[in-house]
């Protein structure tokens, strides 16, 4: 199991702490009260997508043999209100490959993990516990 916990550190900004190790901040823009210190939650999730469509491409073409060498991935998000309506993601692929290998990379781009847990509406359950004073 993963853990993440958010601590907040001044008006909207917010410490991030994944799994006791790792620390990301995130706030919100100026124009959404916050002091844009870090990266929204919603621009990260963004992030989050192009960093995991990034790697799973990247250990089907390892384990294919083949080169992507500079790889990108792009994601744009429109949206409807605060929420996020629609996430377009862009590869950006070195010359040289077949049609047949590009289908099989943009197949496999659609089967990352962010990907799937965004398109299957993934369960959300909220708990809340009282610390004591």
């Amino acid at each position: 199991m993963a853990t993440m916990v958010a601590r907040r550190r001044e008006g909207y900004a917010h410490d991030v702490e994944i799994d006791g190790r790792h620390r990301i901040l995130i706030d919100e823009p100026e124009s959404k009260g916050g002091a844009d210190s870090g990266p929204s939650p919603t621009r990260v999730l963004g992030a989050s997508l192009a960093a995991c469509t990034a790697i799973t491409v990247e250990m089907y073409a390892d384990r294919k043999g083949w080169d992507l060498g500079a790889l990108e991935v792009e994601v744009e998000m429109d949206y409807d209100g605060p929420v996020p309506s629609e996430f377009t993601v862009t590869l950006r692929l070195p010359g040289g490959l077949t049609e047949e290998q590009l289908e099989g990379l943009r197949v496999i781009a659609g089967k990352c993990p962010v990907h799937r847990a965004l398109a299957a509406e993934t369960k959300v359950s909220i708990t809340d516990r009282v610390a004591p004073a």
